[in-house]
């Protein structure tokens, strides 16, 4: 079971953390699920970056990056080192605490 918190550059947003989540999921299907928007433009099947997420702490929680994903980090508006792809951040089977940043969406509401 994870804690995950998730934490938003958008303004006024304050963070949200959920508790005792099972593993086995993605980071895009547990906002999802949670109410907390997270583009998701291609519905969840890494062909776009709008489901673009820093993560922040517990990488090594997460499966690992693929080549596929990192081609389309390099897309996202504001890539980091930390950057990866929520629809690909499938937690692995164990427990602790994962944080993540959303990037400020309302950037995206023109595309």
């Amino acid at each position: 079971m994870y804690d995950i918190t998730f934490k938003f550059e958008q303004k006024g947003l304050s963070p949200i953390t959920l508790q005792n989540i099972e593993p086995n999921q993605s980071l895009l299907e547990i906002a999802l699920i949670n109410n907390i928007e997270l583009h998701h433009n291609c519905g969840g099947v890494c062909a776009c970056s709008t489901c673009h997420l820093y993560v922040e702490q517990g990488e090594q929680f997460l499966e690992e990056l693929s080549d596929k994903e990192e081609d389309f980090i390099d897309r996202a508006v504001n890539p980091r080192i930390n950057s990866r792809l929520g629809c690909q951040c499938l937690i692995n089977k164990g427990n602790g605490s994962i944080i993540v940043t959303l990037p400020d969406q309302t950037q995206f509401l023109g595309e």
